[in-house]
């Protein structure tokens, strides 16, 4: 029972069903299905948080200049702030936008608070 105290499981997202109910995800890799859920919602997509996500598809048809990127980075950081609460220790949150050519390249780094490890994710966001 200490083991699985240790490392609980989380509901995968997005959510999967398997032969023994639905599919769950570790404390590491279910943070990072949390921080895409962020970038990839759009504002008023869910119901009951009409303020959740940034939509960050939808950036792609904006101007790639510094001005999208310190939006998207406050946006991003104000969210992610609230998603991850008990998560990740917000002191060592850090958001970087920028733009390379057609992509918005975002990267997140952050420590999870209870094991204190620190993960950097990278994502590349181009128009199709």
């Amino acid at each position: 029972m200490a083991t699985r105290l240790n490392n609980p499981d989380y509901m995968k997202f997005p959510l999967e069903i398997g032969a023994r109910g639905a599919v769950t995800s570790a404390r590491r890799l279910h943070v990072r299905e949390q921080i895409e859920q962020v970038l990839f919602t759009h504002p008023g997509e869910r119901w009951f948080r009409p303020e959740f996500g940034i939509g960050v598809r939808a950036l792609v048809f904006e101007p790639n200049a510094s001005a999208l990127w310190e939006v998207t980075k406050k946006r991003l950081l104000a969210s992610l702030n609230e998603a991850l609460a008990g998560e990740v220790d917000p002191r060592s949150l850090e958001v970087a936008v920028e733009g390379d050519g057609e992509k918005l390249l975002i990267t997140i780094s952050y420590m999870l608070a209870t094991i204190q490890h620190t993960e950097k994710l990278q994502f590349a966001v181009q128009g199709k």
